[in-house]
C-alpha cells in the first residue's frame, strides 16, 4: 500500500476536493457525482463523497438495507459517520431519519456528503476491502439520493494503491480522461454493475459477435485461463443460440478462487461475480462451468425476463415475489440444457442429477406444505436456522429446477413435441423482455407455456406451482423413456441436515436428537466451512451421502457468534428411500426420440413423409 497516496487522498477529503468539485460543477449538471477513496486496507475503510447537484433545500440520501441476497442485512451498521457541506464549503446540517436514511440541510445549491464504511464481506454477495484487492457490489456501500434515484450517475475511484486497476462492466466516461471514473445513467445501473480493483489477470474473446472480459482474482496456479475461456466459449454460444438472442455487445466474468471459504454466483445485466474455492475448483472443475451457465442465463431470465413483483426495487425493506421458483429454479433447468448442448454435461451426469434433486425434495416433509410459490415469498426467512428444517421449508431452487423440466415434458406432450421450455422462453423474452414489460409471476410463465402449447395447463400451475400435489413422476418421465426408482436401505447418518441453496453457504438445518453429531457440539444454524479436510462446495452433499455407518466426521464450522472450531464424531446409520432414474424396460424408438430432443433442449422437428 502506497501510504503517501492514502495521506493525500485524505486531505483532499476535508478540504481542497471541496472547491476542486465546486469548480468543475456547470450549472445544467444533474449528474450525481461519487468518489470511493481506498483508504485504508488494514482497517477495510473506505471513504464515499457524493456531491449532489443543485435542487431542493433539503435532500435525503438511503443506503439500501439488502442486495444480492433476498436478506435484510442493513448495511448502515457499517457506517462510521456521515457529514455535509454546502456550496460554499460550510457544514451542512446532517439529520438521521432511521437507521438507512439521512436527511441533508441547505442543499439547494448542491452539497458534498462524506461518510466512511467499513468494507469487510466476502463473496459475489459482499463487498471487500483490504490489502489484496477490494471487489465491491456498490450498493452495499453507495447512498442514493432519494428525488434523483433515476438521474444520471458518475463514481471515480480514488487512492488506489501502486499497480492496482479497476474491471467494471459499467461504462468509462467520455473521452476517457480517466480510467478509474465511470458513468451510469441511474443508481440501478450503476449499483447492478460490480467493481473489481487489484492486481487482477485479465483476458477476453470474441464469439456471435459481442466481446466478453474474463477477469480473475486468484493465485495463477490455481485456475487455468486457457481452460476456463475455452468452457466460457462452449457455454456463450450455447446459450446465446438457445435463447436466439444476445442483449449486449459486451459481457464481464469476473472470478474469484480463495484458498478459504467461498462459493456462488451473483447475476448482474452484463457481468457475473462468481467465487469458486481454490480446492474446489481443482477437484471437482465442472463446479465452475454449472455456476457459470447458471449465472450467465440469468442475464436474460430474472435481469430481462423479470418479475412485475421485483419492480422497482425496495431498497428500503422486503421486495416479495412468487416468482423465484421460475426465476432461480428454473434458471438452473436451462443451466443444464446449455450444458448438455456445449457438451459440458452428459445424459448419465445429468440423470443422476435429476435424481439426487427428487431425493432432496421427496425427503423434506415441508413438500407437502408448503409449495413453490410460497417458498419463493419465504425466502427473506432463509436466514433463520429453524425455517431451514425439513419439516419447514422447501428449497425454490430445488422444487423451481424440478418445475422447469416437468414443465418442459407437459410442454412437449401437449404439442405433440412441437414446443419446448426452449419455446416458453423465448416467448417470455419477446414478449415481455424486449417490450420493456414484466411478467405477472406466475400467471406469466403459465401463459407463456399455453401460448407455445396451445392447452390450458391450469391443471399443471395449480397441483405443483401453487399447490403441494405429489408429483407423478413417472408421468412425465415415461413420454422420454425414464422412470423414477424407489428402494428402501439403510445408509449412513451423519446426524444433521445441512441446506445449500445454489449461491448460499452451507448451513446446518436440523441436528438429530441424542445423535453423536449433537453430543459432539453441532448446532442447528452453524455454517460448515470444511467436511473431512475438504472445503464445502456443491458435491459435498454427494460426498456426505457416500459415508458409511462408524466413518469419522469431521467438520470445521463457524458458529453463530462468528468463531471457527472443528468438530468430531461418527457416523449413524437410518432407513431410507434412496431415489434412481433409469430407462423403462422397453424404451421404443419415440420415446428415444423424445429424449434426444428433450436433451438437446430442443423441439422434435416434425419429420415430413418420405416420397414413395
Amino acid at each position: 500500500m502506497n501510504s503517501s497516496r492514502v495521506k493525500r487522498a485524505s486531505a483532499l477529503g476535508l478540504g481542497r476536493a471541496v472547491l476542486f468539485f465546486w469548480a468543475a460543477l456547470a450549472p445544467a449538471y444533474a449528474a450525481t457525482e461519487y468518489t470511493i477513496s481506498l483508504v485504508n486496507p488494514a482497517l477495510h475503510l473506505v471513504e464515499v463523497q457524493i456531491l449532489l447537484p443543485p435542487g431542493t433545500p433539503q435532500r435525503e440520501l438511503q443506503l439500501p438495507v439488502w442486495n444480492a441476497l433476498y436478506q435484510v442485512r442493513d448495511f448502515a451498521q457499517y457506517i462510521n459517520w456521515v457529514r455535509a457541506k454546502d456550496r460554499a464549503g460550510q457544514p451542512s446540517a446532517v439529520r438521521e431519519l432511521n437507521k438507512s436514511r439521512w436527511q441533508i440541510s441547505a442543499a439547494e445549491g448542491g452539497a458534498l456528503v462524506e461518510y466512511q464504511i467499513y468494507v469487510d464481506t466476502f463473496g459475489p454477495f459482499g463487498a471487500q476491502f483490504n490489502s489484496h484487492h477490494a471487489f465491491l457490489n456498490l450498493a452495499q456501500i453507495l447512498m442514493y439520493p432519494v428525488d434523483a434515484r433515476n438521474g444520471p450517475m458518475i463514481v471515480r475511484f480514488s487512492a488506489l494503491p501502486e499497480g492496482w486497476h479497476v474491471a467494471t462492466p459499467l461504462a468509462s466516461t467520455a473521452g476517457g480522461e480517466s480510467k478509474e471514473k465511470f458513468n451510469a445513467d441511474n443508481y440501478d445501473q450503476l449499483v447492478d454493475s460490480p467493481v473489481e480493483i487489484g492486481t487482477f489477470r485479465e483476458s477476453g474473446f470474441d464469439e456471435g459477435g459481442a466481446h466478453y472480459r474474463i477477469v480473475v482474482d486468484a493465485e495463477s496456479a490455481d485456475y487455468d485461463l486457457q481452460k476456463t475461456e475455452a468452457m466460457l466459449h462452449k457455454i456463450v454460444s450455447a446459450a446465446t443460440t438457445w435463447m436466439d438472442d444476445r442483449p449486449f455487445d459486451s459481457y464481464m466474468f469476473l472470478y474469484h478462487f480463495p484458498p478459504g471459504p467461498a462459493g456462488g454466483g451473483m447475476e448482474h445485466s452484463y457481468s457475473t461475480a462468481i467465487d469458486l474455492n481454490a480446492e474446489v475448483l481443482a477437484r471437482s472443475p465442472e463446479a465452475l462451468a454449472s455456476v457459470t451457465a447458471h449465472e450467465f442465463f440469468h442475464l436474460w431470465n430474472v435481469k430481462r425476463i423479470r418479475p412485475q413483483s421485483l419492480e422497482p426495487v425496495d431498497y428500503t425493506k422486503e421486495n416479495y415475489t412468487r416468482a423465484l421458483w421460475f426465476s432461480e429454479g428454473c434458471t438452473s433447468t436451462a443451466a443444464d440444457i446449455i450444458q448438455l448442448r456445449a457438451g459440458l454435461l452428459d445424459e448419465g451426469q445429468f440423470e443422476r442429477g435429476l435424481a439426487s434433486a427428487i431425493a432432496e425434495l421427496e425427503r423434506r416433509p415441508a413438500h407437502l406444505t408448503q409449495s413453490a410459490e410460497d417458498s419463493s415469498l419465504d425466502a427473506w426467512l432463509e436466514g433463520n436456522a429453524y425455517y431451514r428444517r425439513s419439516e419447514r421449508s422447501i428449497s425454490y431452487y430445488n422444487k423451481g429446477e424440478l418445475l422447469g423440466i416437468m414443465l418442459d415434458l407437459a410442454v412437449r406432450e401437449a404439442s405433440h413435441g412441437q414446443a419446448s421450455l426452449r419455446e416458453v422462453f423465448q416467448w417470455m423474452n419477446q414478449h415481455y423482455a424486449k417490450q420493456g414489460r414484466f411478467f405477472p409471476d406466475s400467471e406469466g410463465v403459465r401463459e407463456a407455456a399455453e401460448a407455445v402449447s396451445h392447452t390450458d395447463l391450469g391443471w399443471f400451475f395449480a397441483k405443483y406451482v401453487s399447490g403441494t400435489e405429489e408429483v407423478p413422476w413417472n408421468n412425465f418421465f415415461r413420454g422420454v423413456g425414464l422412470r423414477v426408482v424407489e428402494e428402501k436401505t439403510t445408509v449412513a447418518d451423519a446426524g444433521f441436515v445441512a441446506s445449500r441453496n445454489f449461491d448460499g453457504p452451507m448451513t446446518v438445518a436440523a441436528v438429530t436428537v441424542g445423535s453423536d453429531a449433537e453430543r459432539a457440539g453441532l448446532r442447528s444454524g452453524d455454517t460448515i466451512l470444511e467436511i473431512n479436510g475438504k472445503t464445502v462446495g456443491q458435491e459435498s452433499s454427494e460426498e456426505i451421502a457416500g459415508l458409511a455407518a462408524g466413518d469419522t466426521i469431521t467438520v470445521r464450522l463457524r458458529g453463530r457468534r462468528g468463531a471457527d472450531h472443528e468438530l468430531k464424531w461418527k457416523a449413524g446409520s437410518r432407513d431410507e428411500t434412496i431415489f434412481d432414474v433409469k430407462d423403462l424396460d422397453n424404451v421404443t424408438q419415440e420415446q428415444r426420440g423424445r429424449r434426444m430432443a428433450w436433451l438437446k433442449g430442443e423441439a422434435q422437428v416434425r419429420q415430413e413423409p418420405q416420397p414413395r
